[in-house]
């Protein structure tokens, strides 16, 4: 066996081990080093993906998968780890203790998102979203001396625990019913005349209820609000974009290469829950007075879009739908960023998270104004921004399989979105400031903010080169 193939994944572990030790050694003063020692070592963990570029290998008899598709979500969980600790540096000496942990359990929560994507049978990818979600657990709780952070993490780990169980419970029942956990396995055995179709679909139920908390998906959404409110900052802005799409990333594998025979079962539940969630998420967020809760109900939408995608995954145009959820993902995930690296920025200086509390603030720090605003409207969906593309490229695949309803419910959204994130550029651009002092921005999130910018303008403009790297890589979905 070639263990090069693993070699992104030791990688990641001694550099884990790594980061965590150096905050035994380093006087405290000196401690902000781990963040720039996690972004290099997550550099080179990148520069070891690119090494297995054009691999197509099952190792241990398909436990593990390297193909395009791992190696796609590898790259892309390896650059939301370097933007997310180079942006909780300043926040990190200003607000938490023990950066060494904060930093290695960050790391660990990346080998458990690439571990999910590369799994080729179902408890090798639970195993993997359980390393994710304990990791996430921890840091959603991380800021101990404050009160709505230990609640964030309380109602985090109680509603993971009830995933986890119905998740677990589902596969178990599908392992019952084929007699294995491959997923090659599972679709031969389900495609195969005859069966338990009762038990099927109950199995499918309690998998997609697993899978609805992971993601915030309505009626599975209750811990998304808090457990944002109530997370350090730059972690709100990690779970926001990670665990999203680590979920959809193995959701996709899963029904893809497992599920797609019995399709008719689960569709319909899929585009029921997309209705709920894209409308709920955006309706709730109208209300919502705190930018972090107004961004969790955004992202839930955000949801909702993503399981219409999830939805329109068929044996005839798989490819088409599955490019269109990858597509969109590294979009929101762009443009989600670039908004929470803006409301860290302010946030380091002031304190302040509330809506009204960005009166002005054009005036006051230029760049992150307009970084904020420019998110705000790739989230809409508007022209020219990545938001418009992956959403137009979505919507074009779901409408493809006769979800024509549920794209004209889609884009009556993206309107509904449209207004609350204008109240946010609002408050920015004509309200006056309740201080006039300018504020001074660290070098390093200027760069990041500038950096997101041009990420969000690109993938808006001229997708091309991201949209032939996603198809080569859900190619390998389909391969069989």
């Amino acid at each position: 066996m070639n263990y090069l193939l693993f070699l992104p994944e030791f990688l990641l572990v001694i550099l884990a081990f790594v980061v965590m030790s150096l905050d035994l050694f380093l006087k405290p003063q000196s401690k902000a080093i781990s963040a720039y020692v996690s972004a290099a070592g997550l550099l080179v963990v990148m520069a070891s993906v690119l090494t297995l570029r054009g691999q197509e290998t099952q190792l241990y008899g398909g436990l593990f998968l390297v193909d395009g598709y791992a190696l796609f979500f590898k790259f892309f969980f390896l650059a939301l780890g370097i933007f997310i600790v180079l942006t909780s540096a300043d926040y990190v000496k200003k607000y938490l203790t023990h950066p060494g942990e904060y930093y290695g359990i960050i790391l660990f929560s990346v080998l458990g998102m690439m571990v999910m994507t590369a799994a080729g049978e179902l408890l090798t990818a639970y195993i993997g979203l359980e390393l994710l979600s304990f990791s996430l657990y921890v840091l959603s709780s991380y800021a101990t001396d404050n009160a709505k952070s230990n609640e964030a993490g309380t109602k985090y780990i109680l509603l993971g625990a009830l995933s986890t169980a119905l998740l677990l419970y589902g596969l178990s029942l599908i392992y019952g019913l084929v007699g294995t956990t491959s997923f090659e396995g599972v679709a031969s055995a389900l495609g195969a005349e005859g069966g338990n179709r009762l038990a099927i679909i109950v199995s499918l139920v309690l998998v997609i209820a697993g899978f609805g908390i992971k993601i915030a998906a309505v009626p599975f959404h209750m811990w998304a609000p808090d457990v944002y409110e109530g997370s350090p900052l730059p972690i709100t802005a990690y779970i926001s974009v990670a665990s999203k799409a680590a979920g959809f990333a193995l959701a996709l594998r899963i029904f893809a290469a497992a599920f797609l025979p019995v399709v008719g079962e689960w569709r319909g539940i899929l585009i029921a829950l997309s209705a709920l969630t894209m409308t709920v998420g955006n309706l709730v967020a109208l209300a919502q007075k705190n930018i972090k809760r107004l961004l969790a109900y955004s992202s839930i939408g955000q949801s909702g879009y993503l399981l219409m995608g999830l939805a329109a995954v068929t044996a005839d145009s798989s490819n088409i739908a599955a490019n269109g959820i990858l597509l969109h993902l590294a979009g929101y995930g762009a443009s989600n960023l670039a908004a929470f690296v803006s409301i860290i920025a302010y946030f380091n200086l002031t304190g302040k998270e509330d809506i009204s509390d960005f009166a002005g603030l054009a005036e006051r720090a230029p760049l992150v104004a307009l970084t904020l605003s420019v998110a705000l409207f790739s989230l809409a969906g508007l022209p020219f921004f990545a938001g418009f593309t992956t959403k137009f490229y979505l919507f074009t695949a779901a409408a493809r399989e006769g979800l024509l309803w549920l794209v004209t419910l889609a884009v009556v959204n993206s309107l509904i979105s449209l207004y609350y994130y204008l109240m946010v550029i609002k408050q920015m651009y004509i309200n006056p400031p309740a201080e006039p002092s300018r504020l001074r921005m660290p070098y390093l999130l200027n760069s990041l903010l500038v950096v997101l910018i041009v990420i969000v303008f690109i993938i808006g403009i001229y997708p091309a080169p991201l949209v032939r790297a996603i198809e080569g890589a859900t190619r390998a979905l389909f391969l069989s």
